[in-house]
């Protein structure tokens, strides 16, 4: 049995940042799917935010509203004010940690407009802010080498927990097959999101819902799954991101007919409204038929940029138009079309990260969460870009903080180790002795589809309910699976069908979640319900297991200074 204080799951932004805070007085250990340099995190584009004024007048308090509006009212806003009033700090820390931010003439960090945002404050690296930030962090961590041990493509399959208490996880060495059991005095999970369910999305291979769904299943409830962001640029019929630091730089949204069709949706912030507002506004350009050519797509025009502000500011934007369409921004539009894109739900946690398991707030002790993993809630119904990469270090941080409190004078916890192993080893035996005619491919296809079709930007009870009815026909194909490669060592196949797994449940979960609130809020439009509901559906949606199947009970949201208002822009 390997054995560490505390055990970080996930090595991106929030990983990363919570093992900073922790590895100077104690032993960690840090489990990861993939290399840390290549987490989700470095994918992010376009910016971070925080209340700097370093191009106009800005403070904290108009962040807050910004954010607390952004979310369509429903972010517990004791948690964006601690976060928002963190910002300034977070950013000279990173800068200071060897974070390259993109300057103003006169040297400042620059700052640039984001859809939401009333003021410019997306601090940025040209586009590819995630990247610079998270080899920063990278480094500082290596730095510290021999107080953190890096399990590399390592996949965590399991929590141990006790009665109240989380003692570790269960965890295999993909490289070898072999099952481990890690046992800490505190697990953090930083597992990231799960865009991997939707057919198009700009979400990294290794968000498949792992980390929520162990959660869900050593009996913690889900928090406001039915909330998924789709972005508005994603790469036609690819998904890969195209940041919205394109539109922050003055890009337009053209339909088929040329027009800039944002005056229509959101007059006063046209391309800069927030992203449900913008992803809904072009799926119903292409509902009218005034797609790109007749297809399910709309141009994204930087042309009047002109090429060397594109190459000073989206060079990564322009390189991605060339390599996977072979368009040049700098001559030609560039095809678009919504991406499922950012989880604002998932493992309900305090304002200290630490996870709890129900409507009042009771923790679970040893046990916290930080980053897309978590549901804090500072994102509410809709997150605004750049507040996913502050909420990440910010969180990240505070759950290191928590950590070092929480473990102070406390001993390991109670393990079985053979009982815990035995439980994962039948899940491989499982899989591998199915004399199954299904393909699990198929299965993990139509499953995207479906959630595409029937569970994306626009829904109602007709299509969620066949999304549903869909979903449990894939489970019951699912165990009937036929698996390939039966070795151990670098099975790439069983750790996909183990995700495919993981997908499938929570693809279930945002669905029937989706299916139970009745009202259109931020990411979460229904067609048949198209208004906000603050009467009935003012609170968050915290979904519990039992063997009837999941139960959806609300969670009140936290109203501090901003009232519920109509959210115009």
């Amino acid at each position: 049995m390997i054995q560490h204080d505390v055990v970080i799951v996930g090595a991106g932004l929030a990983g990363m940042r919570s093992a900073l805070e922790v590895c100077k007085e104690l032993d960690v250990g840090m489990l990861t799917k993939v290399y840390p340099s290549r987490s989700h995190s470095g994918a992010a584009q376009g910016g971070i935010a925080a209340s700097l004024g370093n191009s106009e007048s800005d403070s904290w308090e108009e962040h807050m509203f910004d954010t607390v509006k952004g979310g369509d009212f429903l972010s517990d806003q004791d948690a964006v004010e601690e976060y928002v009033k963190a910002a300034p700090r977070v950013i000279y820390e990173l800068e200071h940690m060897g974070c390259v931010f993109s300057r103003t003439p006169d040297g400042k960090i620059a700052q640039r407009s984001f859809g939401g945002h009333s003021k410019p404050r997306a601090c940025f690296s040209a586009d590819r802010t995630g990247h610079a930030i998270l080899h920063a962090l990278h480094e500082q961590l290596l730095k510290n080498a021999k107080s953190v041990k890096i399990y590399n493509e390592w996949y965590m399959h399991a929590l141990i927990v006790d009665g109240d208490r989380c003692n570790g996880v269960v965890v295999s060495n993909i490289q070898s097959g072999e099952v481990e059991v890690i046992q800490a005095k505190a697990v953090v999970f930083c597992t990231g999101g799960y865009g991997r369910v939707f057919k198009i999305t700009s979400n990294a291979f290794a968000s498949t819902a792992d980390g929520v769904m162990a959660a869900y299943a050593a009996g913690i409830p889900l928090e406001d799954l039915e909330f998924v962001q789709f972005h508005p640029s994603g790469l036609y019929r690819q998904g890969i991101l195209f940041s919205e630091a394109a539109r922050g730089e003055g890009a337009y949204l053209l339909n088929g007919n040329g027009e800039r069709f944002m005056k229509e949706y959101a007059p006063s912030r046209m391309e800069l409204a927030p992203r449900d507002i913008v992803a809904r506004a072009e799926q119903s350009e292409m509902d009218a038929g005034r797609g790109v050519d007749g297809k399910d797509c709309i141009h994204l025009d930087l042309r009047h940029l002109g090429e060397a502000r594109i190459m000073e500011r989206l060079p990564q934007i322009r390189q991605l138009g060339i390599d996977f369409l072979g368009v040049d921004c700098v001559a030609d539009c560039l095809p678009i079309q919504p991406t499922a894109h950012y989880s604002m739900g998932g493992i309900p946690t305090d304002l200290h990260s630490h996870v709890i398991i129900d409507a009042g707030g009771t923790r679970m002790n040893g046990f916290f969460a930080a980053g897309e993993c978590a549901c804090v809630s500072v994102h509410g119904g809709n997150r605004l870009g750049t507040n996913s990469l502050l909420e990440a270090v910010v969180f990240g941080e505070r759950a290191g903080k928590s950590v070092l409190e929480y473990v102070a004078g406390i001993d390991h916890g109670n393990v079985n180790e053979g009982r815990e192993k035995a439980r994962v080893l039948k899940k491989f035996e499982d899989v591998f002795q199915r004399d199954g005619s299904e393909s699990y491919n198929a299965i993990r296809e139509e499953m995207k589809e479906v959630m595409m079709t029937h569970c994306g930007v626009f829904r109602d009870a007709e299509k969620l309910n066949v999304c549903i009815e869909t979903l449990q026909g894939l489970q019951e194909r699912f165990k009937k699976g036929k698996v390939t490669d039966k070795g151990k060592l670098f099975n790439t196949e069983i750790y996909e069908i183990l995700e495919l797994g993981n997908m499938l449940s929570i693809a279930q979960l945002i669905a029937n979640n989706a299916l139970q609130r009745k009202e259109s809020r931020g990411g979460h439009f229904r067609t048949d319900y198209p208004k906000r509901d603050d009467v009935n559906f003012l609170h968050h949606s915290m979904v519990y297991g039992s063997q009837n199947g999941p139960v959806v009970k609300p969670k009140p949201v936290v109203i501090t200074k901003h009232q519920p208002a109509e959210r115009t822009y």
